[in-house]
Parts: C-alpha cells; structure tokens; sequence
C-alpha cells in the first residue's frame, strides 16, 4: 500500500484516483499532524462492506468459511450455467 503526503495526492490527484481504481491498491494520504486517511476505490469499498456484512453474523461466518475449507479440499463441482 503506497503513502502519499496530502500535498502530493493534491498534485497528483487524477493520476492517484486511476490508479487505486485499476490496480485494487488503496493509498494512505498522511495530513501532517491530522490523521491520515485511505484512499479506496467505490468497487473494493462495496466489496469490503459486503464481506463485513456476510461475516457479521457468527453462524453465517462459520457457514462460509466451512464452505471455503471444503472447495479448496477439492470438495466442489463443476456445473454449467443454464440461461
């Protein structure tokens, strides 16, 4: 995750913004003696909400993270997509 000063963020804001959308990498932005802040993309930001949403509940948590544990043990299945 790249730093930036404010006053460098400001002088490259575009640029910036372009950047932390195509290559899903926020960038802190320190403000001198105020407390930094992070710069995310709308996508990674609704994503990150929705992972925190999906893992608020314990019982879903637990469902997910089972069903990970089991895909990645080789327990899924291919099947097609109907339309």
């Amino acid at each position: 995750m790249d730093t930036l000063t404010y006053t460098a963020a400001r002088a490259t804001l575009a640029d910036t913004m372009e950047r932390v959308v195509n290559d899903h990498e926020p960038v802190i932005i320190t403000r001198g003696r105020s407390q930094s802040v992070v710069m995310v993309s709308l996508e990674d930001y609704k994503a990150m909400e929705e992972t925190a949403y999906l893992l608020r509940s314990p019982k879903s948590a637990q469902r997910l993270l089972r069903s990970i544990a089991q895909l990645e043990s080789g327990g899924g299945q291919v099947r097609d997509l109907i339309e």
